[in-house]
């Protein structure tokens, strides 16, 4: 009889262990991602990536854009110094001088500032009167306005302001009333 306890003792024992390797089993069957669960996650990685891939495309492209639409910015800046001496000696040679020479400067002028409106640059329109704006204008001083309309405005514009490419790259120097 005591073999016969130890015997359903040991089966019993068996019974237990397999069911608890079962349930185990059972849990590590359960943790394992599905291939359709792999699938979908993997594709979710892909799509983040591809789409971060494209963002980087577009970003890098409008910079490369950017870049060379502002590389000759320090050139355009240097050529401003020639322009306004085209200009005094244009009024200067207006005033006394011959008219053949003021055509054949003027001539020129146009020419050197034709070449360089071409490649974005544009001179700021601003006359007396103006709003003073600091966005583009820097005023130089300050004067009694000659006139009540001329109080915190624009009275005089010593030199022209420039902007490439809608980007102010230099800006217009003025006299203001106060």
């Amino acid at each position: 009889m005591e073999n016969k306890d130890i015997n359903e003792e040991s089966i019993n024992n068996q019974e237990e262990n397999n069911i608890q390797n079962e349930a185990v089993s059972e849990e590590n069957v359960t943790a394992k991602p599905s291939a359709e669960e792999l699938l979908a996650e993997e594709k979710d990685r892909y799509i983040r990536l591809y789409a971060e891939f494209e963002n980087y495309k577009k970003r890098t492209a409008k910079e490369k854009m950017e870049f060379f639409q502002y590389a000759n910015q320090d050139l355009m800046i240097s050529m401003l110094g020639i322009l306004d001496d085209f200009e005094r000696a244009l009024k200067e040679i207006a005033k006394n001088g011959n008219a053949s020479d003021l055509q054949g400067i003027e001539l020129i002028y146009q020419k050197f500032k034709n070449r360089l409106t071409e490649k974005g640059l544009k001179a700021m329109e601003v006359n007396a009167g103006d709003t003073f704006n600091v966005d583009y204008h820097e005023a130089i001083t300050q004067i009694p306005a000659p006139s009540e309309d001329l109080k915190g405005k624009i009275v005089d514009v010593i030199e022209t302001g420039y902007t490439l490419n809608d980007k102010v790259i230099r800006f217009a120097k003025v006299v203001t009333g106060n």
